[in-house]
């Protein structure tokens, strides 16, 4: 045996004296010089070995189920919040195309309303155009009586003062005829009274 209380090897045994026996014989005795001295050692850190080895086996076994629970338990989470996720997800592509659909059909009644209402104004400005085209119409043919009418007056009023004038130049041509037919008999009857006034 060493200093430190570990078996000799077999050069340390042969350097000790009285240890020069050889073969077979020296190894059993080794042995058996070896139970003798460690036997209960070798088997007490056996027995630990085999308690340690135990204990390992079983702690990796814990270990192994403790680590597959916890794998257990964050696939279920990873899952869980996947599916969450998704669910989510799903919900507002839903919510999302809902509100496209509905921003579509209102713009759809929007763009028929503004069709409709550009529609209607250009009937009610047809409508009014025709209408002002009527009254325009309207107006000019009343403007066109009016303007025949004012004709028709001035032309007899023209006509009426011509006949006028054409009577009173008649009127003055028979006056002068009258004072000329006077003036002859008023010296016609003038010339017999000259006439015995010579004889007397």
């Amino acid at each position: 045996m060493s200093k430190k209380g570990k078996p000799m090897s077999e050069v340390e045994q042969k350097d000790m004296p009285g240890a020069e026996v050889a073969g077979p014989e020296a190894g059993a005795s080794v042995d058996k010089i070896r139970d003798i001295l460690f036997g209960s050692q070798i088997k007490n850190y056996e027995a630990r070995f085999a308690r340690l080895e135990e204990n390992l086996v079983r702690e990796t076994v814990e270990l192994k189920e403790t680590m597959r629970k916890r794998f257990d338990s964050l696939e279920g989470f990873f899952r869980s919040e996947t599916e969450a996720l998704a669910a989510r997800i799903k919900a507002e592509r839903e919510e999302r195309t809902n509100n496209f659909h509905s921003l579509d059909r209102d713009l759809k009644s929007i763009h028929d309303e503004m069709n409709r209402k550009i529609h209607d104004l250009d009937a009610s400005t047809a409508e009014g155009q025709s209408t002002l085209r009527k009254e325009l119409m309207a107006e000019s043919r009343k403007l066109l009586d009016e303007i025949a009418e004012r004709h028709d007056s001035l032309r007899a009023l023209l006509e009426r003062r011509v006949g006028e004038l054409r009577h009173t130049k008649t009127d003055r041509a028979l006056l002068s005829e009258l004072l000329i037919g006077m003036a002859t008999q008023i010296s016609e009857d003038g010339q017999p009274g000259q006439d015995s006034n010579e004889g007397h």
